[in-house]
């Protein structure tokens, strides 16, 4: 999973490793796997001169799955260069960030949100407490303007088992690799854990725009954003 350590990579070459009908498998890969609410990168396959769309990205048994358009015929020894629709993937990139610094001025449990290209979500459990969007849609773009590095640390599994309150998601649990865990950190805005796929810094997200807040429930309170 190229994608952990460099989310701004646009293309790559490995091999083949299985192809089941129009599924396939490979020794690595930058193209994000749906989860966490974000999409699955979609993008073409070059393998032995062919090239192959790429319509989603998914997970299964812990494999990251490239969902082709056709079947796939696997032959011997299987050269694969690969390239992601870059466009959608910054745009992901953002808009998972801006998420991130909304959960930085909310102090509320998580309990669902959605990636999408045009606008995104993030469900909270308020409790008895409300928000004022206008509010919070200021202190998101301020911290955008300041510019916060966003950048990753890896914990073990038993170092974030102290430290439960760095998990937000109340639905989600945090994406384990090889018995390490994955933290995003925002400058000394948020720090949490995360698989998912960052810009470098704040200003990269450009202006956050609060389209509308929903009531979700009893307690839950929907926050709808989009990017200017």
């Amino acid at each position: 999973m190229l994608f952990l350590e460099d989310s701004y990579l646009k293309d790559f070459q490995t091999k083949l490793v299985s192809v089941t009908d129009n599924k396939i498998i490979l020794e690595q890969t930058i193209f994000y796997a749906k989860s966490g609410g974000q999409p699955g990168d979609i993008g073409t396959l070059k393998i032995n001169k062919e090239t192959i769309e790429i319509i989603d990205t998914i997970k299964e048994n812990n494999n990251i799955i490239h969902i082709s358009n056709n079947k796939v015929i696997k032959t011997d020894n299987d050269s694969v260069y690969g390239k992601i629709d870059w466009d959608k993937r910054y745009k992901f990139m953002r808009m998972h960030s801006a998420l991130h610094l909304i959960c930085a001025v909310i102090p509320f449990g998580v309990t669902g949100g959605q990636i999408g290209y045009d606008k995104s979500r993030l469900d909270f459990d308020l409790k008895d407490q409300n928000i004022i969007k206008e509010e919070i849609e200021e202190k998101v773009n301020q911290l955008i303007l300041e510019n916060h590095t966003i950048d990753y640390k890896w914990i073990t599994s038993e170092e974030l088992d102290n430290e439960p309150e760095l998990v937000r998601t109340m639905s989600v649990k945090p994406p384990r690799t090889s018995a390490k865990i994955r933290l995003v950190k925002i400058g000394n805005v948020d720090l949490q854990p995360c698989g998912g796929t960052h810009v470098k810094n704040t200003k990269e997200i450009g202006k956050v725009s609060i389209i509308k807040l929903e009531n979700k429930g009893k307690k839950n309170r929907r926050i709808n954003i989009s990017l200017g």
